[in-house]
């Protein structure tokens, strides 16, 4: 179910090599989106008028809005989505970069228990094609993240229109958001560092840090939402 003729896996150990294989940066942004979407999730709970006049229907991130939350919590969906997909741990910020910049480009709206899960899903995707030379297509993305294909493909197109396809993230950018969420999780009490790679990518030098955001098998078994 690999993208064109790319069949090689690639970044990764096996899954039975235990928890060292398992990148930083998973449980840092787990963190900083938990306490993000706890603090907006508390901020307007049952209130759907409230979420309304926040750009949270009609317009902004109201595609990516499901009925109800998912069962499974933010960490253990990061956790998912890089046993099964392959893509290197570098996606998992430049996804963070695209959510900050949605956030930017609407402003009204908030990132919640009922979006933070498609977010993630269709961010990683997009940020894997820009930045692995192997990935997995759409279909076997939908199949770990838990929606369907056809779902997912309408997320990718509004996702890059949304960002008016700025998909480019440069080594300076990415830099300063993996400062960021060190920083997030030293005021947590915990002190990580993020994994590093070399970015090729460097037409896009503007750093982009929301105020929002300061304060065993090789087929994965079907997620139901």
């Amino acid at each position: 179910m690999l993208a064109g003729d790319e069949v090689e896996s690639h970044r990764r150990l096996d899954p039975s090599e235990g928890e060292a294989t398992t990148p930083r940066v998973l449980s840092v942004l787990s963190f900083v989106l938990e306490r993000l979407v706890a603090r907006n999730d508390q901020l307007f709970v049952g209130s759907s008028q409230q979420l309304e006049g926040l750009g949270l229907s009609g317009k902004g991130l109201n595609a990516f809005h499901g009925v109800r939350a998912p069962n499974i919590g933010i960490p253990k969906y990061l956790e998912r989505l890089y046993k099964y997909t392959n893509c290197s741990p570098s996606c998992f910020v430049v996804g963070y970069v695209y959510i900050d910049r949605l956030l930017h480009r609407h402003p009204d709206s908030l990132v919640v228990s009922l979006n933070v899960h498609r977010l993630l899903v269709t961010s990683v995707m997009v940020a894997s094609k820009v930045l692995d030379d192997v990935h997995y297509n759409n279909a076997f993305y939908a199949r770990v993240g838990g929606v369907s294909n056809a779902e997912l493909n309408r997320l990718e197109m509004e996702l890059l229109f949304l960002l008016d396809f700025g998909v480019i993230v440069s080594s300076r950018v990415f830099e300063s958001y993996c400062l960021h969420l060190e920083k997030e999780m030293m005021c947590g009490g915990v002190g990580q560092r993020i994994e590093r790679a070399v970015l090729t990518n460097s037409m896009d030098d503007v750093t982009e840090i929301s105020v929002e955001d300061s304060l065993q098998s090789s087929s994965p078994p079907q997620l139901v939402d």
